[in-house]
């Protein structure tokens, strides 16, 4: 900077000496003495000296005010402004406001169990809260639920005996929150509630261990009014070849799978309610004669391929099921079931002589999805009531189907049947595969085209431009022509591509040459980059089409709930794949390969016993007569967005479950209530 004395004298000194609030004043010496500008006695004839700052002074003192103006105003992080809408988004939130956040920590002891620090009952409305924002336990917590629910059902017969009232529901499959909302539909279990669960309660869905644990938390609270019956799901072989093994491992670890597959064999078989109602999940074989024969059966191991254990789990009612077989044999009653690869179907006839025989109403079961939820079959003529009820209470199961679910209220010797729809749920990927592995096909399809964009700085026309090469073309001539040429004639041939000059030469040889014409620098460059673009284009149509294939199979394969397709599935290609799965009867056909029984290593087919077949034929005689109890009236109960059921028609044996009678009229001698 400099100093001026008395506006005429000039002295330059450092600028880094001199504070930009500080003066000299100059000393008899003629040396300057910095002197702070507030500490100077000024008689009136001092001189003034006056400072003018240099250029960078001042830009360092306004850089170093702006940076504290900076620091001053710190950015807001907590929120930004949507450009394309205006609107103000907290960064501190969810995006989705109305989805509650995951639970991210397991629950204490004092949140688990109501009677804390004896931890003997669980809080399973503590527990419903914490699976529905998909919260996990403590291993040894679940494990302690699972061995508890094992210990109190190992006590229970093979067939309990129960009495209304009583709710009974048909598959789960994994469907946590549609077992949630079934309890809403249904009621809370209580004292004055019973409910009786016909098995399947895991696979095919990705919730499947909150349904277990749920269900058995249930089972430990409510012992005397929560009822849970085995499904052919509950077994090593299913489970290992579906998805709960793969499910336990991935939420928890294989130790509380095993525990699971010991509480399976825990499970009893069936159940009598009210000495009306034979409950299973499947139904009856050639073998079960009396219900009481089931009280035989060593249910604590895994289910064989065959006989009564295996028929309690597997068999069907035929489709074709008021519709006798003709004949006169064994078939009349049971046939092979081919659907399942394992146990039999079952007609009507084999139904009505197995309740006659064990003084029966009707037959209750689950194991087949349905449209509407529930199914009734042909009335019998001696009670006028349903033979045969099929329940499924997994909403539009698979994600697929969009059927209704369905459950059975039985009080006062009143059937309702309750419809519900279908509740939203958190997404998996299917086989609990990670993001990163599922997204590979995509994120390699992205950077080759960002690859190719950069590179793609030709035109297609110079795209398709081939490049001009010379072309020679070698013919050896015999040895005599070549000697009879003599000297080395030239020859001119005009044809495509130009005039092409002909050269005979001495050592027997010709040559066709094309006048070539050099590449330049420039040419070349652009001759890499043409073959770059295209091979990179070419990779990029590869990774589309691999994307494309890998969602479509990654769709399926969370539609079967496994992780290996079916044999011949690919051969319908993506665009095959995506119809399939349109309406319910597609579905159903697409999923007919998943009923069947996986076949065991180193097993044979079931072989049919004509002896057993015989042996149960013995139905009622022309004679005969049985005291049948009364039957119910049966009222359905509409649920959320229900609609009528078809009723069966009893008019005649040949008659199809599929006739429909008035609305006024009801074959089971009650009133129809729609609520």
């Amino acid at each position: 900077m400099s100093i001026l004395r008395n506006a005429s004298e000039t002295q330059h000194i450092n600028a880094g000496d001199v504070s930009p609030l500080d003066v000299s004043r100059g000393t008899s010496s003629g040396s300057l003495e910095p002197v702070p500008l507030h500490s100077i006695d000024r008689p009136p004839s001092t001189p003034i000296l006056t400072i003018t700052p240099s250029a960078a002074l001042v830009n360092k003192i306004l850089k170093k005010e702006k940076k504290e103006d900076v620091l001053k105003e710190k950015p807001d992080l907590t929120s930004y402004i949507r450009p394309e809408t205006g609107e103000k988004v907290l960064t501190t939130g969810r995006v989705v406001s109305d989805v509650p956040a995951p639970a991210t920590t397991k629950p204490t002891k004092q949140q688990l169990f109501t009677d804390y620090p004896a931890n003997t009952k669980p809080d399973v409305e503590f527990l419903r809260k914490h699976f529905l924002l998909e919260g996990r336990l403590a291993e040894e917590d679940a494990l302690w639920i699972v061995e508890k629910g094992t210990e109190i059902m190992r006590k229970e017969p093979n067939l309990l005996d129960l009495e209304g009232p009583i709710t009974i529901c048909g598959d789960i499959h994994g469907q946590y929150f549609d077992l949630s909302k079934l309890f809403e539909v249904g009621g809370p279990p209580g004292d004055n509630l019973k409910y009786l669960f016909l098995g399947d309660y895991v696979d095919r869905g990705y919730f499947s261990i909150e349904c277990l644990l749920y269900l058995w938390a249930l089972k430990i609270t409510n012992p005397t009014t929560v009822f849970l019956l085995r499904g052919n799901h509950e077994c090593r072989h299913l489970t290992e070849y579906f998805t709960f093994k793969i499910e336990c491992i991935h939420k928890y670890s294989e130790s509380l799978y095993n525990a699971c597959l010991e509480s399976f064999n825990a499970l009893p078989l069936a159940a009598v309610v009210n000495k009306q109602f034979l409950c299973v999940h499947g139904g009856i074989g050639p073998e079960w004669i009396k219900v009481e024969d089931l009280n035989e059966v060593d249910r604590f191991r895994e289910p064989p391929t065959h006989g009564l254990f295996c028929d309690v789990l597997w068999s069907d009612p035929l489709e074709d099921y008021d519709r006798p077989r003709v004949g006169g044999g064994p078939d009349d009653y049971f046939t092979h079931n081919d659907q399942r690869g394992c146990s039999y179907y079952y007609n009507y006839n084999a139904v009505c002589a197995f309740l006659e025989r064990n003084n029966l109403l009707s037959l209750i079961r689950a194991h087949e999805v349905q449209d509407a939820g529930y199914r009734l079959y042909k009335a019998r003529k001696s009670t006028n009531f349903a033979s045969l009820i099929t329940l499924f209470s997994a909403p539009n199961y698979l994600d697929a189907y969009k059927n209704k679910a369905a459950v059975l209220r039985y009080d006062n010797n009143t059937m309702n049947i309750r419809q519900f729809s279908a509740s939203p749920h958190p997404y998996w990927l299917p086989n609990f595969m990670d993001i990163f592995t599922w997204s590979l096909p995509f994120v390699g399809e992205k950077i080759l085209d960002m690859l190719l964009g950069i590179l793609n700085i030709c035109s297609r026309e110079e795209l398709d431009e081939l490049a001009q090469k010379k072309r020679k073309i070698v013919v050896k001539l015999p040895e005599q022509e070549a000697a009879a040429a003599g000297p080395v004639p030239v020859m001119t041939i005009e044809g495509e591509g130009g005039v092409k000059t002909l050269v005979l030469q001495g050592d027997q040889s010709v040559k066709l040459d094309e006048p070539e014409e050099e590449e330049s620098p420039s040419e070349a460059r652009k001759n890499v980059v043409r073959k770059k673009i295209r091979t990179v284009g070419k990779m990029s149509r590869f990774f589309q089409i691999l994307r494309q294939e890998s969602e479509a199979i990654s769709e399926l394969k969370n539609l079967l709930g496994k992780a290996k397709l079916p044999h011949g599935q690919l051969a319908l290609g993506t665009e095959g794949i995506r119809q399939a799965i349109l309406t319910f009867d597609e579905a159903k056909r697409a999923d007919a390969i998943n009923e069947h029984m996986p076949p065991p290593p180193g097993t044979n087919s079931v072989a049919t016993s004509r002896e057993n077949i015989a042996s149960s034929r013995s139905g009622l005689s022309a004679g005969s007569t049985t005291s049948l109890p009364r039957a119910p009236s049966l009222t359905k109960v509409e649920g959320l967005e229900v609609e009528p059921a078809p009723m069966v028609a009893e008019d005649d044996e040949d008659s199809s479950d599929d006739d429909m009678h008035d609305v006024d009229r009801d074959p089971w001698g009650g009133e129809i209530v729609k609520h």
